[in-house]
């Protein structure tokens, strides 16, 4: 599996460093408005980052608006478009289902290890944030994402530290 493996103190700062940007243009809101973000101001984490839509509805559900060009040998594949079924197994889309509509729900951000057992690759680790977004300034709607993978194997390029 081809994938940008790296430290887990430089996952952690790279997350760090995308909250802090993401806390930066909160003003106070529980959430920034999408259009706030620049890509200009995250130019060496975009590799890493998503973008998922929050899609309404009886049952809500989430699709991949945007996909870093380093998430594509995270998943074996282009993500953008596709919802989490089309990309995840049921356990895996289950459990991305809680995790994100906890952060709709609550409005706040979220942070967690996922293994990627459901990959194939069980000796490595999916080191996530995702950090909720309001198109209106109320409901959130799309949810910036940050992902690192963490494990043994080769150090390749990916998430440097500053």
């Amino acid at each position: 599996m081809a994938a940008q493996i790296g430290q887990p103190a430089a996952a952690i700062r790279a997350h760090e460093e995308v909250f802090s940007y993401w806390s930066s243009l909160r003003g106070g809101a529980p959430a920034p408005a999408r259009g706030s973000l620049d890509p200009r101001d995250m130019t060496r984490h975009l590799p890493a980052v998503s973008l998922t839509e929050v899609l309404p509805g009886a049952a809500i559900d989430y699709r991949f608006r945007l996909a870093g060009t380093a998430l594509y040998s995270v998943y074996g594949r282009e993500i953008t478009g596709r919802r989490l079924g089309e990309v995840y197994n049921s356990a895996a889309a289950d459990y991305w289902r809680d995790e994100l509509g906890r952060i709709v729900r609550d409005r706040r951000p979220g942070v967690g290890i996922h293994n990627m057992a459901w990959r194939g690759a069980s000796h490595l680790s999916l080191v996530w944030i995702r950090l909720p977004l309001s198109t209106q300034g109320g409901d959130v709607d799309m949810i910036l994402g940050y992902d690192a993978v963490i494990g043994m194997g080769p150090i390749a390029s990916g998430i440097r530290a500053v």
